[in-house]
């Protein structure tokens, strides 16, 4: 298929090609890896069982080290969008977070029992090169694919992501499963999963950069105006009342969100009583759930509209939280982690969607940015209220999952209030006043 051929199926824009929409989407593939073995189904238990020697407090830092890392991404990603927009950097942005999160997660092979200062300062770093890499690849997807199709490419490009985390952990797996034919246990095995991690990110992010091109223009002016600019785009954010109600409910959803990706692992061994290998297990179905999530509501919310279909998915996952807290035995709790899969592809999938439907076209990084600085703000009150309240408790992850549904139920009453059509007018009216003013 060639570029004219592409821009008619109603997909791409015009000028972009298959292999460069595949290339972006292999950027999910590669980091996907970071966030289920690193962030969600090995390292975080390993921290809490081994690195903290199980304390009482040692949920809670973890969490603290997650959220230093996502207050320094609220803080610092809309000046680095202002930054990339500005001077046409977006790739070269993506090419130093990534290797910063690579460099990172492969130095969390030197943490050991006691180690806790190491591997939170190198959790914290890490997790910030990730998410401002995130939020950069988003930002290339509004110039990718055509408005009615941003939920579609951004579905596949998620789906074809955990992929990414399932090889990533299935090589962990068996890496740590053939552990007692090397003389260790599974947790002594944990460490070499981190090297395993870093190198596919760097192998399979390379198409992204071989590939994708940079279509933006350089504006004039320096890196002295970049928080200057910050400061204006929120001061006229409200000036988009869809998309500024979009980042309140992303803050509220996310939030949860984070939780079941930060503390799933720490919950299933700590409440349920399963084993490293179980849980790694358990993860990797939950990826397989949560790319057939992402494929099939990347189809569907172009159909029914962004916003339906993300209120399915919180719904969604306000069932799998009262199912997780109230599980007496492993299985209800299978389900519920079905469940969270289909939710978490899905509504992740759907917010990058909708975010970009509302974001005027001139200013994607920036406010991508923005959109980093909402669901970032969550993963640092969502696990940290987690981890206070297990605190509090001596250990109660029940109670913990249940105050984790509001966040749900918050998110799903500021989606009401978004008139989608009105947005995405709005951030073309901007465009065309930005072109005019020029």
């Amino acid at each position: 298929m060639n570029a004219s051929d592409s821009a008619r199926s109603g997909l791409l824009q015009p000028g972009v090609r298959r292999r460069e929409v595949a290339a972006w989407s292999a950027y999910d593939f590669a980091n996907s890896g970071y966030v289920t073995v690193v962030i969600t189904a090995v390292f975080n238990a390993y921290f809490v069982g081994v690195v903290a020697n199980k304390a009482d407090w040692a949920t809670f830092a973890w969490t603290v080290a997650l959220a230093i890392s996502n207050l320094s991404v609220t803080i610092l990603m809309p000046a680095l969008g202002a930054w990339a927009d500005r001077h046409a950097a977006k790739k070269k942005l993506l090419a130093v977070s990534t290797a910063g999160c690579v460099l990172g997660t492969a130095a969390l092979y030197f943490c050991g029992e006691g180690d806790i200062a190491l591997a939170m300062a190198l959790v914290a770093f890490s997790n910030f090169c990730f998410a401002v890499g995130e939020a950069v690849a988003a930002a290339f997807l509004p110039e990718l694919a055509k408005p009615a199709a941003l939920g579609q490419i951004s579905g596949w490009a998620w789906g074809f992501g955990f992929f990414g985390g399932m090889l990533s952990l299935g090589l962990g797996l068996a890496w740590v499963l053939t552990a007692p034919s090397r003389g260790q246990t599974g947790a002594q095995s944990v460490p070499v999963t981190m090297l395993i991690v870093a190198g596919l990110f760097a192998l399979a992010s390379l198409p992204t950069f071989l590939t994708l091109r940079e279509r933006s223009s350089a504006r004039t002016g320096g890196e002295a105006h970049a928080f200057r600019q910050v400061r204006a785009t929120l001061a006229r954010a409200r000036s988009y009342p869809d998309f500024w109600r979009l980042l309140a409910c992303g803050t509220a959803y996310f939030a949860g969100i984070s939780v079941v990706i930060a503390l799933s692992a720490i919950y299933a061994e700590q409440a349920m009583g399963f084993t490293q290998e179980q849980t790694m297990m358990l993860i990797f179905l939950v990826n397989i759930a949560a790319a057939l999530g992402a494929f099939a509501f990347g189809h569907l919310q172009d159909r029914i509209g962004h916003k339906r279909a993300l209120a399915i998915t919180l719904w969604g996952w306000l069932v799998m939280g009262l199912m997780a807290a109230f599980a007496q035995g492993p299985a209800m709790f299978w389900v519920a982690a079905v469940i969270a899969g289909l939710c978490m592809g899905s509504s992740q999938s759907c917010g990058r969607a909708l975010a970009a439907y509302l974001i005027p076209p001139n200013q994607l990084a920036e406010f991508f940015g923005l959109w980093t600085l909402a669901t970032r703000l969550s993963a640092v009150i969502g696990p940290l209220v987690y981890g206070a309240i297990t605190w509090i408790t001596q250990g109660n992850h029940r109670a913990a999952i249940l105050v984790t549904g509001v966040s749900f139920v918050l998110g799903l009453w500021l989606l009401r209030g978004i008139d989608v059509e009105r947005g995405h007018a709005r951030a073309r009216n901007a465009e065309r006043d930005a072109s005019v003013t020029a």
